[in-house]
């Protein structure tokens, strides 16, 4: 059995700066974070599928440190559109990966329990929409030939259209050419994607595209032609990916927040269930 968290779109600030001047994301963060350490069982892995800082920032990049540290097991990463490619691969040097890549961008593979990642960098300099690039689409392809093991393909923006018109429109702008490398390959389990900051759960080139919502607050779940760009404070969770032999892999969201709860499920006084009885 292997577990992998999949958290993402921490959007960290300086200390002392709210994110869009409402927004703790910091408390957020820490509180994610907790939340990880304290699930049983343990994660093996956490996956962060970009936007680990606000601004790219040096002093977020810090606060990410200093939290991610906390985590007792292996942090793999890759930059969003917020975070920047080559300021990740400074500030964060030691993590999986930074050291990885091909055409300037930040990719990599590793190895989690049964199941195998491909982490993929979609950030363009200066830009909230995302591309693989040629180069690193090939790249991913030789990766899929040459390991057929269940893999997790990680990549901050998601392919797949939402219906949600203003976070469509700063999408992954070459998912066609994303479609005709893995289309093929049958042993990609899930795509694991965040960016849009709610939960979603889509169908792309004949996968299973995975979308996580925020540790932090999220956006409005707006289906009109052409909603405005607003967010909330729906309930902050995270993806978990459990993959077994048996059953494959399934995914599970947790709330990051406790609840009243847990309670046994009896039944009232004098009211029995079918069966109960003689």
């Amino acid at each position: 059995m292997t577990l992998v968290a999949h958290i993402t779109d921490l959007h960290l600030r300086p200390r002392g700066l709210a994110c869009y001047r409402v927004s703790d994301t910091n408390m957020f963060a820490e509180r994610a974070i907790a939340a990880l350490n304290a699930h049983v069982p343990r994660p093996d892995a956490v996956i962060l599928t970009g936007d680990l800082t606000d601004t790219s920032d040096p002093r977020e990049y810090a606060l990410g440190r200093q939290i991610l540290s906390r985590l007792d097991m292996p942090v793999y990463m890759i930059p969003g559109n917020h975070d920047g490619t080559a300021d990740m691969r400074h500030e964060m040097a030691g993590y999986p990966g930074m050291d990885s890549g091909v055409d300037g961008k930040l990719c990599y593979t590793a190895d989690i329990g049964d199941v195998r990642l491909i982490a993929l960098d979609t950030s363009l300099p200066g830009r909230p929409d995302g591309a693989l690039g040629e180069t690193q689409l090939s790249w991913l392809n030789e990766r899929l030939e040459e390991d057929k093991r269940p893999t997790l393909i990680a990549l901050h923006h998601p392919p797949a259209l939402s219906g949600i018109s203003h976070m469509d429109a700063i999408g992954l702008t070459d998912a066609p050419a994303l479609a005709e490398v893995i289309g093929p390959f049958a042993h990609i389990d899930r795509l694991l994607c965040g960016h849009l900051h709610r939960p979603i759960i889509a169908g792309f080139a004949g996968k299973i595209m995975t979308l996580a919502p925020s540790t932090a607050h999220q956006v409005v779940l707006d289906l009109t032609e052409k909603g405005p760009a607003l967010f909330n404070f729906e309930p902050p969770a995270f993806f978990l990916h459990h993959h077994s032999k048996t059953a494959g892999t399934v995914t599970h969201m947790a709330y990051v927040e406790s609840y009243p709860g847990p309670h046994h499920f009896f039944a009232d006084e004098g009211v029995s269930w079918p069966g109960e009885g003689s």
